[in-house]
């Protein structure tokens, strides 16, 4: 009942996933993600794959070996479907064989892609020929193309409801989390939500408190210059602020 990719860019450090469904509140159960890794647990899910799994990712257990330990203690397994991005980028995949069609996982270099109750494989085909073709975006914007890609493609053969954004920069909070939980086109609210988060929210990120530095930016100054030169410049373009909210879509 969902599709999703789950990333890593290798040059900064930043993790993170994107999912959508045709189901309620996608966000809050399929994504785990550390600082370090990224697991998710989908289809038939058991939450307690991803709870369990993530710390053993972080500790350095290889993913297939994770993998393998859930699988062995869980009778459901061939309902489930699961994927995992370890530290130093290594990659685990489960497609349980007893999970509605279409069902599937792709994989390439930090990246993984699954989905099941899908259009067909074009779906993951296609966010993966996205994910590669977008070498250049910031890591937020290239999994929410690869998602959009997807949905061209056909999506979950059910329809559309909620979708998630959700990257981690290196610390143990998010630097982004973003869901619609029930919208007619969550796609498209999740990318206006990205833009939204462009406005402020990104300048303010940088200022907040990291494990290395635990006080975080104590001088307002720099802040207030950067949000000030973002509304002037975005005033001069003509953009107005996306942070008001927009109706709802027609339910499909």
């Amino acid at each position: 009942m969902t599709f999703s990719i789950a990333a890593r860019d290798t040059a900064s450090g930043t993790v993170g996933i994107s999912v959508a469904s045709r189901f309620f509140a996608c966000g809050a159960m399929v994504p785990y993600v550390s600082a370090r890794s990224v697991f998710a647990s989908q289809a038939f899910i058991n939450p307690l794959w991803g709870l369990d799994g993530l710390p053993r990712l972080d500790s350095g257990e290889a993913p297939e070996e994770v993998l393998a330990a859930l699988r062995e203690q869980d009778l459901g397994q061939s309902n489930r479907q699961a994927y995992m991005i370890g530290p130093d980028g290594r990659i685990a995949q489960h497609t349980g064989i007893d999970c509605v069609p279409w069902a599937g996982h792709c994989k390439a270099e930090n990246v993984s892609i699954a989905g099941n109750m899908l259009a067909g494989p074009a779906v993951i085909e296609a966010m993966l020929d996205a994910w590669q073709s977008a070498p250049d975006q910031p890591l937020a914007e290239r999994l929410l193309t690869a998602m959009e890609a997807g949905e061209s493609a056909g999506g979950d053969k059910r329809g559309r409801q909620s979708a998630a954004l959700l990257v981690h920069q290196g610390q143990p909070y998010p630097s982004l989390d973003l869901r619609v939980d029930d919208h007619g086109d969550p796609l498209p609210e999740l990318r206006r939500l990205l833009a939204v988060s462009e406005e402020r929210f990104a300048l303010f990120r940088p200022a907040m408190p990291t494990r290395e530095n635990p006080s975080g930016m104590l001088d307002r100054t720099p802040l207030d210059k950067a949000i000030a030169d973002k509304e002037r410049q975005m005033a001069e373009n003509g953009i107005s602020s996306n942070s008001r909210a927009t109706p709802p879509a027609t339910r499909q």
